[in-house]
């Protein structure tokens, strides 16, 4: 029952580590298909606040994360964006705190106003071998609609995977790959400043969560979200995120 509780925590700690907006672009939680443009440099820096203890009772820190994405393709219809995280309060991984990322994608409407955007990446490509480096690969594909003058907003799917070693089940067993989907939309009937969110990412392992948030822009370059995020495996609390956004 020890081992169990432990394995439990362990597992806890590394999902509070899960990139939510940072580096790379992301919605909530799973990464999207925006891309930094050419020469734009992005800063974010993410708190993760465990809203709850889990199953077994464990209080788990306030993990931050310090993020850097730079645009560095000078194309119109074909970007690319690199960048790292900085996490801490991680306990054992904070040994090797740091996680990179690259992502390629074609904007939506490139070639033509019926065409989606796309985007295929790495992230979390840790620095120690089957410890942190969870490398999640992902395709994904996204399209904006309306009715009329009525946006409807942009909906986005796609499929990931990771490191079998590290993505796993609460009992051990390898679970690193699924789904990502999501719904998002601006609010100009409240304000072209609010921007609102629901996306989901399979599986049970560290990075299955249903993410619900919202987004204000100060001003152009600057951005906050809150959220709420809701693990796939039952055993751990949801987390607040609170995260700040800064274009250069």
């Amino acid at each position: 029952m020890r081992l169990h509780k432990i394995a439990i925590a362990l597992v806890a700690l590394m999902i509070l580590s899960g990139s939510a907006f940072p580096t790379p672009s992301t919605h909530i939680w799973g990464p999207s298909t925006d891309v930094q443009a050419f020469k734009v440099v992005h800063i974010t820096s993410d708190m993760y606040v465990a809203s709850e203890t889990d199953t077994s009772g464990n209080h788990f820190p306030t993990v931050p994360n310090l993020g850097l994405t730079v645009g560095v393709l000078p194309l119109k219809c074909l970007n690319l964006e690199i960048g790292f995280d900085y996490k801490a309060s991680l306990g054992v991984l904070d040994n090797y705190p740091l996680y990179f990322n690259a992502k390629l994608g074609v904007p939506e409407g490139a070639f033509n106003r019926f065409f989606p955007a796309l985007a295929v990446g790495i992230y979390d490509v840790g620095t120690k071998t089957d410890f942190t480096n969870n490398n999640v690969i992902y395709g994904k594909i996204a399209k904006s609609f309306s009715v009329g003058k009525t946006s409807l907003g942009r909906f986005s799917v796609g499929y990931f995977t990771g490191n079998e070693k590290l993505l796993i089940k609460a009992d051990g067993q390898k679970d690193n790959a699924g789904i990502l989907a999501a719904w998002e939309r601006t609010m100009p009937e409240i304000s072209d400043k609010l921007w609102i969110c629901a996306e989901y990412m399979g599986t049970e392992s560290v990075y299955g969560t249903v993410n619900f948030g919202f987004a204000w822009k100060f001003a152009d370059k600057v951005s906050m979200l809150v959220g709420y995020d809701v693990y796939n495996n039952t055993n751990l609390p949801g987390t607040a995120t609170v995260q700040v956004d800064i274009d250069f």
